[in-house]
C-alpha cells in the first residue's frame, strides 16, 4: 500500500477483486483526501508515484481555504469538477473570516442548521448521483486516456476523499466489472483511513460551530457505513442497469468504456 505522508485516505484502487476474476490494475486509479497537507516527504513520495491527472471535486470555496500542494519537479494535469453535493464536510471548517462576504452570518448559520440535522450519507449520495454524471463520467474518461508510457495515472479527491471520491470509484470500479462486495468494502474503508487526528480535528472543528457531536453528525463528517454506497449503487442499478449505464448517461461513451475496462481490468 503507498503511504504519502501527510495524506490520511490516500490509496490505489489496484487489487480490486473482479467477477470474472484477477483484479484491478494497480498504478492507474487512486483516491485521496485533499492534498494540501503535503510537506517536503509527502511531496517527494507523491511525484514518485505515477499520479499524472489530479481531479478535485471540491467547490471553489474549499479549495480557497485548503489549496491543493503539488510537487513542482514535474507537471500535474489539474482537473476541476465541483460537486456541491458532499461538500458539507469541507464547508464546516469555515469561520466567519473566510465565509461568504455577502453575509458571512448567514452561511454560518445555514452550516449549522444543516450538521445538526444531517441526512444519511446514501440520501446525499443518491442526490449527488442524480446531478453529477457528466463529472463522473469525466473521470471515467480521463482513467481511460491514462497510460503507462508517462505518469498519467488519475487520483480523485474532495475533502475527506470518503463520499465524492467514494462515489465516483464506486462507480468506475463497478463499471469495470468489480465484485460488490469488493467495491463497498473499498468504501467503507475510508473510515478507518479517517480515524484519529483527522476525525478529531474535523469534530473538532464542527463542534466549534454550535453543533453537538450527535451520532448521525459523526457518522456524516467522518463515516462511510456500508449502508451508504449499497442504497448509492441499488439507484444505480434501478435507474440505469448499472454503473456503465451510469456513466454513459453522462457522456461516456462504448469506445471509451471499453478503454476504461482495458486500462483498469485488462
Amino acid at each position: 500500500m503507498t503511504t504519502i505522508e501527510g495524506l490520511y485516505n490516500f490509496r490505489d484502487t489496484g487489487g480490486t477483486p473482479l467477477t470474472a476474476g484477477g483484479a484491478t490494475r494497480s498504478g492507474v486509479l487512486y483516491r485521496s483526501d485533499a492534498l494540501s497537507g503535503l510537506g517536503e516527504t509527502g511531496l517527494s513520495q507523491f511525484a514518485a508515484t505515477p499520479v499524472g491527472v489530479v481531479v478535485d471535486f471540491r467547490t471553489p470555496t474549499e479549495r480557497l481555504m485548503a489549496p491543493d500542494v503539488l510537487p513542482t519537479s514535474r507537471p500535474f494535469r489539474m482537473v476541476e469538477l465541483s460537486i456541491l453535493e458532499g461538500a458539507m464536510t469541507g464547508l464546516a471548517r469555515q469561520d466567519a473570516s473566510d465565509a461568504s462576504p455577502q453575509d458571512p452570518a448567514a452561511q454560518l448559520e445555514a452550516i449549522r442548521e444543516a450538521l445538526a440535522q444531517p441526512p444519511f450519507l446514501g440520501d446525499l449520495y443518491v442526490g449527488m448521483l442524480q446531478g453529477g454524471a457528466s463529472a463522473f463520467a469525466e473521470v471515467a474518461r480521463l482513467v481511460a486516456a491514462s497510460s503507462d508510457a508517462e505518469p498519467t495515472a488519475v487520483v480523485v479527491h474532495c475533502t475527506a476523499g470518503k463520499d465524492r471520491t467514494g462515489v465516483s470509484a464506486a462507480l468506475i470500479l463497478e463499471a469495470v466489472g468489480a465484485d460488490r462486495d469488493a467495491v463497498v468494502a473499498d468504501y467503507a474503508a475510508s473510515a478507518g483511513h479517517l480515524a484519529g487526528a483527522w476525525s478529531d480535528a474535523m469534530l473538532a472543528t464542527v463542534g466549534g460551530l454550535g453543533v453537538a457531536i450527535t451520532p448521525a453528525v459523526r457518522d456524516f463528517v467522518t463515516g462511510s457505513p456500508a449502508a451508504a454506497i449499497e442504497q448509492a449503487l441499488a439507484w444505480v442499478d434501478a435507474e440505469h442497469g448499472g454503473a456503465a449505464g451510469y456513466l454513459q448517461s453522462g457522456g461516456l461513451t462504448d469506445d471509451e468504456l471499453a478503454a476504461l475496462r482495458r486500462r483498469l481490468a485488462g
